[in-house]
């Protein structure tokens, strides 16, 4: 997941007519990962180890109201679009959400991980799909607010770091707490970014094929997350 930071170098080799054709059709792919995996993957999990009581929706519901208070008190709201749409960057605000969240998210896959190991893998790449667009798009804020390129990615690899820090938490504390609940925290983490910060972008777009095309973009990260799905419940 650190390594992901550094793709925000890419942007410097693209033009920004370019740069604009590719931000939001990523968006829109890891729109359809994340609700894929909380939905096809994390939920269905949750279920399954806790029973579906009104506890187990309750973290999903906790999962997503913390992401709704790091918006509203942190100002949290990852850019996915070029550099020239960036207005008054708050760059050292978005590097310390940007921490908070990748720890978050460290232990909601660590836990995952530990619930089974193919549930910690397709929440890995959910949230790696996520990742990828929202490099770009902060990259481009740093350098929007007067970074050198090298400083920008330096700080970004930094403050990916916290997610390695929460997976390691999350397998440290496997004894002594029940960290099988992160899961569906989790599922309404994944749910509250797609719905809040991602699907917001891509829903407003002057021309029908290109909203045609966000939509089919987002409906191939659906599906790509519900075949993995089908994948691993055959192999079981």
């Amino acid at each position: 997941m650190a390594v992901l930071s550094l793709v925000g170098a890419i942007t410097l080799a693209l033009s920004e007519d370019a740069l604009k054709m590719l931000l939001l059709p990523l968006v829109a792919l890891s729109a359809g990962a994340l609700l894929g995996g909380a939905l096809f993957h994390m939920l269905p999990a949750a279920v399954e180890a806790k029973g579906g009581t009104p506890a187990t929706f309750a973290w999903a519901a906790a999962g997503f109201s913390v992401f709704f208070v790091m918006e509203q008190f942190l100002h949290w709201h990852h850019c996915h679009r070029s550099t020239s749409e960036h207005t008054h960057p708050l760059t050292h605000l978005l590097l310390l959400a940007g921490g908070v969240h990748k720890l978050l998210g460290g232990l909601a896959v660590g836990a995952a991980f530990l619930v089974r190991t193919e549930l910690g893998i397709s929440a890995w790449l959910a949230a790696a799909a996520h990742e990828v667009p929202q490099y770009l798009g902060d990259f481009g804020v740093l350098l929007h607010g007067g970074w050198t390129p090298r400083r920008a990615l330096g700080w970004l690899f930094g403050t990916s770091l916290p997610f390695l820090v929460g997976g390691l938490a999350a397998y440290a504390t496997a004894r002594q707490l029940d960290v099988a609940a992160l899961v569906p925290f989790a599922a309404g983490n994944f749910i509250y970014i797609a719905a809040s910060d991602l699907i917001p972008e891509i829903k407003h777009h002057e021309r029908l094929a290109r909203t045609l095309f966000h939509f089919l973009c987002f409906v191939i990260g659906l599906a790509i997350l519900y075949g993995l799905a089908l994948g691993l419940h055959h192999g079981h």
